[in-house]
């Protein structure tokens, strides 16, 4: 097999009863029970120039200085360079923090991530990687991707229904010498949010039952999801429901594309393997005025309240509340910093990470934070352009987060919870793909 190597492996990251569950935090929720586990998985590759380990988490954020901390444990016990580790999150809403937070409730109350769970999920994903690389085996690996839209009710735009979206599910995947399908990376750009605010317990919403699905047909196989560039995507306008009834209908949907995918693969056993990356500076946004924030949250809570009261349609109600959550959180971003108190969110995540891990046909970009997919679909449309035949999967979330969504300029223009929720300058969505682009080219 050409001294191709794989290994894979995986551990339940579930938190324990009480902790408080991210993804909603305007709504406190406290771990009631476990429906489905949360896992890291992790998948090793090695061939004979180098070495990487992809890390995926079913969680909402993992801080920038988490990641820090994990790359520098395995550097220093296996020998696998810190910046040859990806680590990103499928960001369920339904699992535990890891990161500092932005919501004004929080950011005023002082709240803070679980220190021992946070603890014990560093030690775990180091454990994970070290029995992944330990346990390599010769393998072969293929590449491609599925039509999985909008058509088909799984999601799209959550702006505009019409607006742009990604509709093809990304999968990787790895078999040993026997043929047998021991790992299999999903990549898809559409939030985690089947499971609302009401809920108390711990999922992985949907990519848990694509996990579920795939383990049907490959029960040997591991599965990382890695979130493609999701800020403005989410099965707002297309779901039938929000439900785990209707979290299984969206992850097997979705599962079937991907062993779909698989089946038409040509797999490799000599692939090339290469890493690069590179920091960019965050760059903030000026905030509005105190008394500006002040007035909008009363206009906003105004036509909130007037929405309920007049029995609107349940989408403009949710909409209606989105707008009045961003605009008293803007305004709790301002009372933050007049009192002088720190923005974990803002600070723990300078500066961005941008990364690129090249296998094969397959260019794995990695970008932190929450991003629109139009830049998403930029850096394809450019990295693809340059590399004829390259499978360009953008992972969000990857090596951190940032403080609040990578927005269009006109996204910030129109204004709404994405926009007046993010602390990030109106153009640095440009900075981002100017870099990835770059580095992919490189």
């Amino acid at each position: 097999m050409n001294g191709f190597l794989a290994g894979t492996a995986i551990v339940d990251i579930s938190p324990g009863k009480g902790i408080d569950l991210a993804g909603y935090p305007h709504f406190p929720r406290y771990n009631t029970g476990i429906h489905d586990p949360l896992y890291a998985s992790c998948l090793y590759l090695k061939n004979s120039h180098t070495h990487v380990a992809i890390v995926t988490l079913d969680i909402l954020f993992f801080s920038k200085r988490h990641v820090a901390a994990v790359r520098q444990k395995i550097q220093e016990r296996e020998g696998i360079p810190a910046a040859n580790i990806m680590i990103s999150c499928s960001h369920t809403h339904s699992g535990p923090w890891a990161s500092g937070r932005l919501d004004s409730e929080s950011l005023l109350a002082g709240l803070r991530e679980n220190g021992p769970y946070v603890e014990g999920l560093v030690e775990k994903i180091v454990g994970i990687v070290a029995e992944a690389k330990n346990n390599a085996f010769p393998a072969e690996i293929g590449f491609g991707k599925e039509y999985c839209g909008r058509e088909m009710g799984i999601g799209g735009n959550r702006r505009d229904p019409n607006g742009p979206c990604d509709p093809y599910v990304y999968v990787l995947a790895v078999r040993d010498a026997a043929g047998i399908v021991k790992s299999v990376l999903v990549n898809y750009a559409l939030h985690p949010t089947l499971i609302h605010e009401e809920s108390t317990v711990v999922t992985a919403d949907y990519p848990g039952y694509v996990r579920e699905t795939l383990e049907g047909k490959y029960p040997e196989a591991v599965m990382l999801f890695a979130q493609g560039t999701s800020g403005n995507q989410s099965t707002r306008y297309f779901r039938q429901g929000q439900s785990f009834s209707e979290a299984e209908r969206i992850g097997r949907t979705m599962g079937a594309c991907v062993i779909k995918s698989i089946e038409t693969f040509n797999f490799t056993a000599d692939p090339t393997i290469g890493v690069i990356s590179e920091e960019i500076p965050v760059r903030i946004r000026q905030l509005p005025a105190r008394e500006t924030l002040e007035r909008r949250v009363r206009e906003d809570r105004a036509r909130y309240d007037k929405a309920i009261k007049d029995g609107a349609p349940y989408l403009d109600i949710q909409n209606a509340n989105l707008k009045l959550l961003g605009s008293e959180d803007l305004l709790g971003y301002v009372i933050m910093r007049e009192s002088g108190k720190k923005i974990d969110l803002l600070e723990d995540e300078q500066p961005a990470e941008i990364q690129v891990i090249t296998i094969g046909a397959m260019k794995l970009i990695g970008i932190p934070g929450e991003v629109f997919v139009e830049f998403g679909l930029e850096i394809k449309r450019q990295v693809g352009g340059h590399v004829d035949g390259a499978l360009v999967v953008i992972n969000e979330l990857a090596n951190g987060c940032l403080p609040g969504y990578v927005c269009t300029e006109g996204a910030y223009a129109e204004g709404g919870y994405e926009a007046d929720t993010s602390l990030l300058d109106f153009s640095y969505g440009r900075d981002i793909v100017q870099k990835a682009v770059e580095l992919a080219k490189r």
